[in-house]
C-alpha cells in the first residue's frame, strides 16, 4: 500500500517540477515516515503554497475555497456553536455552515487533533484545499465575525474608537491580505463600496471587475480607516472627496498605491489603483501593436518637432503607450520633460514633473514653465482647456516633439475636441503629426483557447467582412473556455487596439469645418487605415482575442 509521502514523490515526478538531482534528494527524505514530504518541499523553497494547494487537491480529490467566508446570521450562529480557535490552531478554518453541511478551507491536512474533533460534528463535511495567505484571510475574517467589536457609527465623537479599531491586528492583517491578493491575481484596482448597507470589495482584472472576500461587517469602517490612515488623509473627513497614497512591499514587490475616496449616499467608496515599480517595461514591442502601425509610430519618433496625440477613455493604456514612445527616444542627448497628475512610474533620465492644483500649478502654468527649460521633446499628461492646447501646438511649431493625450473615442474625433477647445485650423495644420486612439482587451487563455466551428467561424467572416483583414483566406477564430491558469475566465492578459490617423496632406486640405468628422471617416475608408473595431478583428483572426471581445471593448 502506498504511503503519503510515497504518493507526494510520485506526484512532484509526474508533474516534472524537480530536476533529477532534488529528486534523488526527495527519495532520502521519503524514507522518513516521521516528516511531511511536502512540508520539507515548501520550506526548502522547492514549490511554493499555489503548487504545494494543487497538490492537496489532486492527491485528496478536492476542490479549492474560491467564494470567500461565509457572513450570514445563520453561519455566525454555527461559528459560535463550533471550536474555531482549535481549528485554526491545526491550519483549518470553517468557511460555510448550515443544519446538514460544514465545509472545511485547509492549508495543511495532517491536523490530527482537528480531524478528531470534527468526527463528532454531525453534519456532512466537504474539504478545500487553500493557500498559507489565503488561509490566513479566512481565519482574520472568521475571529472578526466571533469578535465583540461592536460597529462604530459614522460619527467625529468615535473617531478615537475607529482609528483603535482601525489600528489592531485583524484589521491590519485584512487590508494587508486583500493588498497582497490583488497584487498576485495582477489586478489593476481594488475597489471597496457601500452596496446594501454592507461594504464590498472588487478586484479590476484585466479590464474586468471580480468580486474578493467580503469584508466582515464589524470590520468594514475599520478597513475604510486603515486605509485613509496609510494613504496620509483625514479620517474625521467624510464629505468631500480625498486623494492619497501608499508605498510598501507586497512579498517582495516595491508597490505605489494612488488611493482616493468619493462620498456615496451609504458611505465611501474607496479605489486603490496599484502600481508595481519596475513591473511595466515600456517597449512598443509588448503593447501587441501590429508591425505596420509600430512602423509608421517609428517614422513618427524620428520627428523633431509636431504633436502626437494618444486617445482613449480612463484605463485605455494612453499613458503606458506615451511612455514606451518616450522609453524609445531616451537619449543622453535629448533633453525629455513630462508634466503629469499624478506621476504613475519613474522613468530614468527623465525630468517628470507633478502637477499641483492646489497652488494654481495647472497643465497651462506647467507647460508655460517647461518651455523656458529648453526641452527637446514634452509629454503633457492631458489637454484639457484651451491654454495648454495651445501652447502645446505653439511649442510643435518652436521646434519641439509634444506628446499628450486627449478624452475622445477615436483618432478623428480628436479635431473637433481641439477644435471646441478654439484652436485655429492653422495650428491644427501646422503642428499635429498623428493621432491615436486605442483600447485594451483581454486575450485569450493559451492553456484553454478551442477552435470554434467551421461553421461559426465563416458565418462570423461573412457578418463582419473578415477577409478584408486575411487577404480572402479564412483564418481560425477561437472561443474562451476557462482553466485554472486563468481563474476560469478563459482570458489572460491585455492587448492594445489601435486606430493611427496620419495628419498627412490629404488630411491637411480638408476643412476644418463641421463635416470634418464625416470627411476624415471617409478619408480613412479611402486609405484603408484601419479602425479600432478594424485592428480588434485582426487581433481576433491571428487568434490573439475573441469577436466577442473585440465587440465589448470596440463595439
Amino acid at each position: 500500500m502506498q504511503t503519503w509521502n510515497s504518493k507526494v514523490h510520485a506526484y512532484i515526478a509526474q508533474k516534472q517540477i524537480l530536476n533529477h538531482d532534488r529528486l534523488q534528494q526527495l527519495a532520502d527524505f521519503e524514507k522518513d515516515e516521521q516528516s511531511n514530504l511536502e512540508l520539507i518541499l515548501l520550506n526548502s523553497g522547492w514549490i511554493d503554497e499555489d503548487q504545494l494547494r494543487d497538490m492537496y487537491c489532486q492527491l485528496l480529490n478536492c476542490g479549492t475555497w474560491e467564494q470567500g467566508l461565509d457572513t450570514s446570521k445563520e453561519f455566525i450562529e454555527h461559528l459560535k456553536s463550533t471550536n474555531v480557535e482549535l481549528l485554526l490552531a491545526h491550519n483549518m478554518v470553517p468557511v460555510f455552515i448550515d443544519s446538514t453541511q460544514i465545509d472545511i478551507a485547509f492549508s495543511n491536512p495532517h491536523g490530527k487533533e482537528a480531524l478528531d474533533y470534527l468526527r463528532f460534528i454531525p453534519q456532512n463535511k466537504r474539504f478545500f484545499a487553500v493557500s498559507a495567505k489565503e488561509l490566513e484571510l479566512l481565519g482574520e475574517q472568521c475571529r472578526a465575525l466571533l469578535s465583540d467589536v461592536p460597529d462604530v457609527p459614522i460619527s467625529t465623537d468615535n473617531l478615537s474608537a475607529l482609528k483603535e479599531l482601525a489600528l489592531g491586528a485583524p484589521t491590519v492583517n485584512l487590508v494587508n491580505s486583500l493588498i497582497n491578493k490583488g497584487v498576485k491575481l495582477g489586478a489593476s484596482d481594488l475597489h471597496i463600496e457601500p452596496v446594501n448597507g454592507k461594504y464590498r470589495a472588487r478586484y479590476r482584472i484585466d479590464g474586468i471587475l471580480k468580486e474578493a472576500d467580503p469584508i466582515p461587517h464589524n470590520l468594514q469602517l475599520a478597513v475604510i480607516s486603515r486605509i485613509k490612515i496609510l494613504s496620509g488623509m483625514d479620517i474625521a473627513e467624510k464629505r468631500r472627496p480625498q486623494d492619497g497614497k501608499i508605498e510598501m512591499k507586497a512579498g517582495t514587490t516595491d508597490l505605489d498605491i494612488r488611493c482616493s475616496t468619493l462620498p456615496l449616499g451609504m458611505g465611501e467608496s474607496v479605489v486603490m489603483r496599484f502600481l508595481i515599480k519596475n513591473a511595466v517595461k515600456f517597449d512598443l514591442k509588448r503593447l501587441g501593436y501590429s508591425e505596420d502601425l509600430v512602423e509608421k509610430i517609428n517614422q513618427d519618433l524620428k520627428r523633431t518637432s509636431g504633436v502626437i496625440l494618444m486617445t482613449g477613455p480612463t484605463g485605455s493604456g494612453k499613458t503606458t503607450s506615451l511612455y514606451s514612445f518616450l522609453n524609445q527616444i531616451n537619449r543622453p542627448d535629448i533633453k525629455i520633460v513630462t508634466l503629469e497628475d499624478p506621476i504613475e512610474y519613474q522613468l530614468p533620465g527623465i525630468n517628470q514633473v507633478q502637477v499641483n492644483a492646489e497652488i494654481g500649478y495647472d497643465f497651462s502654468a506647467g507647460l508655460r514653465s517647461i518651455v523656458r527649460q529648453d526641452p527637446d521633446v514634452i509629454m503633457v499628461g492631458e489637454i484639457r482647456d484651451n491654454e495648454t492646447a495651445k501652447i502645446a501646438l505653439q511649442s510643435a511649431l518652436t521646434g519641439h516633439l509634444v506628446f499628450s493625450t486627449v478624452h475622445t473615442n477615436d483618432a478623428p474625433s480628436a479635431y473637433t475636441r481641439l477644435m471646441d477647445l478654439g484652436i485655429q485650423e492653422y495650428l491644427l495644420n501646422a503642428g499635429l503629426v498623428s493621432i491615436m486612439a486605442q483600447r485594451l482587451a483581454r486575450t485569450l487563455c493559451e492553456h484553454c483557447k478551442q477552435p470554434l466551428s467551421e461553421l461559426e467561424t465563416r458565418d462570423l467572416y461573412n457578418k463582419y467582412a473578415l477577409s478584408e483583414l486575411t487577404a480572402g483566406e479564412i483564418a481560425p477564430l477561437y472561443q474562451a473556455v476557462g482553466c485554472e491558469k486563468c481563474e476560469n475566465t478563459g482570458y489572460s492578459g491585455r492587448v492594445a487596439f489601435l486606430e493611427y490617423l496620419p495628419c498627412d496632406g490629404d488630411v491637411k486640405k480638408l476643412a476644418k469645418d463641421e463635416r470634418l468628422l464625416d470627411n476624415l471617416y471617409e478619408l480613412m475608408r479611402e486609405k484603408k487605415l484601419r479602425s479600432l473595431k478594424q485592428d480588434g478583428f485582426l487581433k481576433a483572426v491571428t487568434g490573439q482575442t475573441t469577436i466577442e471581445e473585440v465587440l465589448r471593448v470596440a463595439g
